[in-house]
């Protein structure tokens, strides 16, 4: 499970019916969950978020076997949902994963 964190201009996007409509711009087969709005597509044989207070929480089932221009495009598509649901492009996602992983807990 990966958390995402999300822009304030963007979190409206967060809410059931927005990640469904998101997810349908992107992937196949949109369904629901419980809490988790669900999808496919490609090498993802099934993708489940969810919002998790101002976070968007991912977890993703991978297919190895595809092809590589399938493989491409998956993660193209991927990083598409993440920048329109979150508001950061796959850069500043990494940039932020690095500095968070270098920071120590508050109180430590």
């Amino acid at each position: 499970m990966q958390k995402y964190p999300v822009r304030p201009s963007h979190r409206p996007n967060l809410a059931p019916a927005a990640l469904d409509r998101i997810l349908g711009t992107h992937f196949e087969s949109v369904g629901a969950a419980g809490p988790d709005r669900t999808a496919s597509w490609g090498a993802i044989t099934r993708i489940a978020v969810h919002a998790e207070g101002r976070d968007l929480l991912v977890e993703v089932t991978m297919n190895p076997k595809v092809s590589e221009e399938v493989a491409r495009e998956t993660i193209a598509r991927y990083n598409r949902f993440l920048e329109e649901t979150c508001g950061y492009s796959s850069k500043e996602r990494a940039k932020r994963l690095k500095k968070s992983a270098t920071t120590p807990p508050a109180g430590a």
